[in-house]
């Protein structure tokens, strides 16, 4: 009996939810170990892990590195998505984040198993267009995060490459203005402030470097 595989030709025809399938046996006791080599075939290329067996072993090594490969790529940002007949945005005005938004994100970045949360947070249904512009809806919490598992993999690593640049950003121009603290008048509070929020940039920094070195390196 033959098995037809139909092995994903980039990062859109995977979806968020098969990641965090992946990720959550991806670990350094599976590294390079049949089973997940069969589990990655049976969770990108949709195929029932019995069958996997009747595959022959260069098959199985040939899917597995064409998929990784795909993880080497770089994603493109996108500022909006189609799921479900639904268009959804990105979140429009990160300067004017509200507290709500900004502790949900800090909890579900840097974790894959709760990142269709985070992506609750960066995205939006759209309410109203006009040219480039755009409105979305506002932010009720992560009670209906479940449909982000949906999204392709390719608009949700591009928003989080989108969102690693603005927090670099962010990080370097807190760290100029703690190097004149020397000359400026900040209290304890102020400068308890900058430094906890300096904590969760840095750690949401690292775990991308982590995660993607290739698509770091060339955005360094």
């Amino acid at each position: 009996m033959k098995v037809k595989i139909q092995v994903p030709e980039s990062l859109s025809e995977i979806t968020l939810g098969q990641y965090q399938k992946f990720e959550k046996i991806n670990s350094k006791e599976n590294q390079n170990s049949n089973f997940l080599l069969q589990k990655m075939v049976e969770i990108f290329c949709n195929i029932n892990l019995k069958d996997i067996a009747k595959l022959k072993y260069n098959s199985v090594v040939k899917v597995t590195t064409l998929v990784n490969d795909l993880f080497n790529q770089e994603p493109k940002f996108k500022e909006r998505f189609i799921l479900n007949g639904v268009e959804y945005g990105f979140i429009t005005q990160l300067d004017d984040i509200t507290i709500g938004e900004y502790i949900d994100l800090d909890t579900y970045l840097s974790d894959w198993q709760s990142m269709h949360k985070a992506m609750a947070v960066l995205f939006r249904p759209v309410t109203s267009k006009a040219g480039d512009k755009y409105s979305i809806e506002e932010y009720e919490g992560s009670q209906n995060a479940d449909i982000y598992k949906d999204m392709t993999l390719d608009i949700a690593m591009g928003s989080l490459v989108f969102f690693y640049n603005l927090r670099k950003e962010l990080l370097r121009t807190t760290l100029k203005f703690l190097n004149k603290e020397a000359t400026m008048k900040l209290t304890t509070q102020q400068r308890e402030d900058l430094l906890g929020s300096m904590d969760g940039i840095t750690r949401y920094i690292n775990w991308l470097e982590e995660e993607f070195p290739v698509l770091t390196k060339s955005l360094n």
